[in-house]
């Protein structure tokens, strides 16, 4: 097992240990401090070393280890300890890095002055008081800064050592700010409020280091920025290429580290800090080809993808990079790709960050909640939304297609929801947004953007999804045989009841005559399919008019005789038969050779049929099976009378091979 030692003064020495305790190997951590000690997470194969080493320490230390390698990823303004570790390497014949911080440089409105006695020099020039960011060690070289004690007001890290060396420069308590980072540009911008800071001193500390957020806090806060440069540096590897190297000098393998965002409508001032953050932090940022346009520059790795096969495949192909982001539209738990993704990102290290939903946006600019609206999507996947309209007053949809807000109005004006209020949004968070509102059946000749968000409101009853629908509610025309059959409604209630429909149930419906069977099952399986067998020609024209009458498209009628034409549907949860034609036998053969757990509900009304039914539950592996004989009567006036009469009586038979279905 190889042997490793790294100085870690820095967040990406913290970093790299985080990386290298996860491979095979053996890992002392060198910090000065026993506050340097808590900020690195305890690992079977760390062994940390918490106090300044001399170089004589660090001789010692390298003798006794024979480290293979020692990274030294300490601070750029530390190049007492860089010599030191250098010196101690050259000492024991051992294989020395230097992991080097990359920089930014000075903006252009900021002082740069090459070393402290540069910043003195400076601010004995001007008035006005001054915020410190460079730490307590060098805390005494600023001293001779006029007014000193009054000017000078010092952030440095909650230690002992720190406030020690703060009261031995002369600062009183209400000068020293103990903090510990990494600050926020909000954080450095209240701070410079609070001590009234006209000047703030920093390192050139990098990305790492909060250098960005310090240049942001200073030009909002309306204070000058004092860069003091970095002292000569060793050559050395930034940290990607550190990573790369030890990756090949050891054979090592880097964990992605996968941040998937959330990034809201898609302009940058609706996202959230954390998301623009990591974008900005990342090595490669994949997704959508208008949302890459939209959070990156061309400058960034990019990478155009959609699918989470495509996605996670290029995270796994693709080791040069680490960090990764993968951008969502909306919110990552909102009809977001994110779920069928995380599967496949098992191997990786992974972040979610939410985003501003389209859902919570457009009622916010609408000026209502969204605490009784019910949301769902009809972008890019199939779902008849009829039945949540049905069900619900307020409904919200992701609407896609060049005619999909059209569409959608149309299909609410043919089902009785004319008067529905629609509030459209397009383009939101944009400059160009637009918020339309109407009802159905003013929108549904207007065009919109190919992808929008609607709110959907209307103030009728709600209706429940039904069970037992009156049979007048059906339409049953007549055949060249007569009036097509049709399974009343106190026995269709039953039989619905045995089959124990879900909501993603897939359902066959063998002999569907007027569809009635199928239409309720359609509707308490409104995320499943419902496919209605039937060899009648009439039932079949009168089964489309029904469904469309009852507004469902999760129907699909089958024209033929069962089994021959079911063979090649897909396997169903569950079954109905209501007619065989003399074929009971092979269609439950077929129903049992597609899903050995199906849960099959047969009728009959004939001895025959009984016997038959009565021998296959015998003859074939059923576990369960249930017969019942339903009697049904009916009042019917007679003169001043109403008398019962009553309807043949019907068996019908519940089988199952295997479990309970869910």
């Amino acid at each position: 097992m190889y042997n490793l030692c790294v100085f870690a003064g820095t967040t990406e020495g913290r970093e790299l240990i985080s990386f290298l305790t996860e491979q095979p190997l053996s890992v002392t951590a060198c910090v000065a401090t026993e506050y340097g000690e808590t900020l690195l997470h305890p690992a079977p194969n760390l062994t940390i070393s918490a106090a300044r080493l001399t170089r004589e320490d660090m001789i010692a230390l390298f003798t006794e280890q024979k480290f293979d390698l020692v990274v030294d990823a300490t601070h750029p303004y530390a190049p007492i300890v860089t010599e030191n570790i250098v010196g101690a390497c050259a000492e024991t014949n051992t294989q020395y890095l230097r992991l080097l911080r990359e920089e930014n440089g000075a903006p252009q409105d900021a002082v740069f002055v090459s070393d402290i006695a540069g910043a003195v020099r400076y601010l004995n020039t001007v008035t006005g008081n001054i915020l410190l960011t460079t730490g307590s060690k060098e805390l005494s070289s600023y001293t001779d800064i006029q007014n000193f004690t009054q000017r000078v007001y010092a952030r440095v890290l909650p230690m002992e050592d720190s406030l020690r060396l703060c009261q031995g420069a002369g600062l009183p308590p209400a000068h020293i700010l103990a903090m510990q980072g990494p600050f926020s540009q909000e954080m450095n911008v209240a701070m410079l409020k609070a001590v009234s800071a006209k000047f703030m001193v920093t390192k050139e500390s990098g990305a790492k280091g909060g250098f960005a957020e310090k240049i942001a806090a200073a030009r909002q806060a309306g204070a000058k920025l004092i860069v003091v440069g970095r002292p000569p540096q060793r050559q050395g590897k930034g940290y990607r290429e550190t990573l790369e190297y030890l990756c090949r000098r050891f054979d090592l393998r880097r964990k992605p580290i996968v941040t998937v965002a959330g990034i809201g409508p898609g302009n940058q001032k609706a996202m959230t800090g954390e998301v623009l953050t990591a974008i900005s932090q990342a090595d490669c940022v994949i997704g959508a080809k208008r949302m890459l346009e939209a959070v990156t520059d061309e400058g960034k790795c990019r990478y155009d993808a959609i699918s989470p096969e495509a996605i996670a495949r290029y995270i796994h192909t693709n080791p040069q990079h680490q960090r990764f982001v993968v951008v969502m539209s909306g919110d990552v738990g909102f009809y977001s790709g994110t779920r069928k993704l995380l599967p496949l990102l098992h191997d990786c290290k992974v972040n979610i960050l939410p985003g501003l939903s389209s859902l919570s946006y457009l009622c916010a600019r609408l000026g209502t909640s969204y605490e009784d609206v019910f949301a769902t999507s009809i972008h890019g996947r199939e779902h008849d939304i009829l039945t949540d309209v049905m069900t619900h007053n307020r409904v919200f949809a992701l609407v896609g297609g060049e005619n999909g807000i059209a569409a959608l109005c149309k299909r609410l004006v043919n089902a009785g929801f004319a008067d529905a209020k629609i509030s459209v949004g397009e383009r939101l968070s944009y400059p160009d947004e637009t918020i339309t509102l109407g009802t159905a059946e003013t929108l549904s000749s207007r065009s919109f953007a190919s992808l929008s968000a609607a709110l959907i409101e209307h103030d009728a009853e709600m209706q429940a999804l039904p069970c037992g629908l009156p049979d007048e509610a059906f339409q049953r025309g007549a055949g060249s045989d007569g009036v097509v059959p049709m399974t009343k409604s106190e026995v269709r209630c039953v039989c619905l009841s045995k089959l124990r429909l879900t909501n993603t149930s897939v359902c066959w419906d063998v002999g569907a005559g007027t569809g009635s069977v199928s239409i309720e099952a359609a509707l308490q399986a409104r995320r499943g399919q419902v496919f209605a067998i039937e060899k009648k020609e009439a039932a079949v024209e009168l089964m489309g008019q029904n469904c469309q009458r009852f507004g469902v498209e999760n129907v699909t009628i089958v024209p033929g005789t069962a089994p021959e034409v079911c063979k090649e549907l897909p396997a169903p949860s569950h079954a109905f038969i209501g007619g065989s034609t003399g074929n009971m036998r092979s269609i439950l053969s077929l129903l049992l050779e597609k899903n050995p757990n199906v849960r099959i509900v047969a009728t009959a009304v004939t001895l025959e049929s009984v016997g038959e039914l009565t021998a296959c539950m015998k003859e074939f592996p059923f576990t369960k099976t249930e017969v019942i004989s339903m009697s049904v009567a009916r009042d019917r006036k007679a003169g001043a009378y109403h008398l019962m009469t009553g309807q043949n009586p019907i068996y019908i038979f519940t089988m199952e091979a295997g479990g309970e279905q869910r």
